[in-house]
């Protein structure tokens, strides 16, 4: 590939568009907002220009609800020889470019699975794909020409190719993306009014479980209103798990015995289910998850703190397998979860001991 063209300047285009101009591909830029592809192009993403003669792929990187149109103007005006997508739902562009008498062999559906909570060309890294799914939904009418353009593209940014039918994808994503965002903004909506006191206790399980809950609502209600069926299919079974776990909360509450037991049965059933599930999803690099032993270091917060850690456990021979930070609550210090192979467990707690750390028990 020598030559694309990138469709929205947001935080995926921009992205995808820092990746290929790294490895030397000339990019064209293009969006509805002159600002936007000024920043892109001042952060090298591309050009502003426009192409002179087709480009070999195009990379329409805008909202789901816009994309079939976005595509059909690329391919009526011959602006490139392959169109791709990069939205996060598949099936209903797909269908909606058969309604406006898209080209169906030369546009592949396709959706990079990574991001952040920030949005903008500012948000933008070249490596914000390295080592994620990037799925691609072929059809029977795909182009061959047009998948391979794909599957070079995925390999400049460093992600990992994943094949899926659209409408799978859509499934897929309601359960492990849409219906997380929503969940996410619903538990932290209850911190919006919640007591001041309450809130400085927050700490790092709220942190995690309220992260994404950072993200732009804007973007969000366009890829929900693209993908509403399944996310709510997904909603109305956990809403059942939570009229369960209301009813058990309140058995337990009871002064019954025999209540109090049904109650702890139920409040057992899905955190047991919730281990079940969680000990599924993936593990570093995509692997299957591995069971990882936890050494807490606690660790003042000055410059080159992290540093020595990393190196002190260097020096011992024990590699980091994962990295979490907790902070205290008030003060200028916190606690630091290494995650090692069980086995190097003793090894980099006694030479962390050596070199004068605290370490705290998990």
């Amino acid at each position: 590939m020598r030559t694309a063209l990138v469709v929205g300047t947001g935080l995926i285009g921009t992205s995808a568009a820092l990746a290929m101009t790294g490895r030397g591909v000339r990019v064209h830029l293009r969006d509805s907002d002159p600002q936007s592809i000024r920043t892109a192009a001042s952060l090298g993403a591309g050009t502003d220009s426009e192409p002179e003669g087709p480009v070999d792929l195009a990379v329409v990187a805008v909202p789901p609800a816009h994309v079939a149109r976005v595509v059909v103007d690329v391919q009526r005006r011959g602006l490139a020889r392959g169109c791709i997508d990069v939205a996060s739902v598949k099936g209903g562009p797909r269908r909606e470019l058969r309604e406006l008498g898209g080209d169906h062999a030369g546009y592949l559906g396709s959706h990079p699975m990574s991001g952040r909570e920030q949005n903008g060309p500012l948000a933008a890294t070249a490596d914000l794909f390295e080592g994620r799914p990037w799925v691609l939904t072929p059809t029977p009418e795909t182009d061959t020409e047009v998948l391979n353009l794909a599957l070079e593209l995925i390999a400049l940014c460093g992600a990992v190719p994943v094949v899926m039918d659209a409408d799978a994808h859509d499934r897929a994503v309601a359960l492990v993306s849409h219906t997380p965002q929503l969940l996410s903004s619903m538990i932290a909506a209850r911190l919006e009014s919640a007591d001041e006191t309450a809130v400085r206790l927050c700490g790092q399980g709220i942190r995690d479980v309220t992260r994404i809950a950072a993200s732009d609502p804007g973007m969000w209600v366009e890829i929900l209103a693209a993908n509403p069926g399944p996310v709510a299919d997904i909603l109305a079974e956990v809403a059942g798990d939570l009229d369960e776990a209301v009813r058990a909360l309140r058995e337990l509450d009871s002064a019954d015995e025999e209540k109090r037991g049904a109650g702890v049965a139920g409040i057992e059933d899905v955190l047991r289910r919730g281990n079940t599930g969680r000990a599924r999803v993936p593990g570093k690099h995509g692997q299957a998850p591995a069971a990882y032993r936890t050494v807490a270091v606690l660790i003042s917060d000055r410059p080159g703190e992290l540093a020595r850690i990393f190196a002190d456990a260097g020096a011992a021979g024990v590699n980091i397998e994962d990295v979490r930070i907790e902070h205290a609550t008030g003060q200028q210090a916190g606690h630091v979860q290494l995650m090692v192979e069980p086995g190097a467990a003793a090894v980099l707690e006694s030479a962390l001991r050596d070199r004068g750390w605290s370490l705290r028990q998990v």
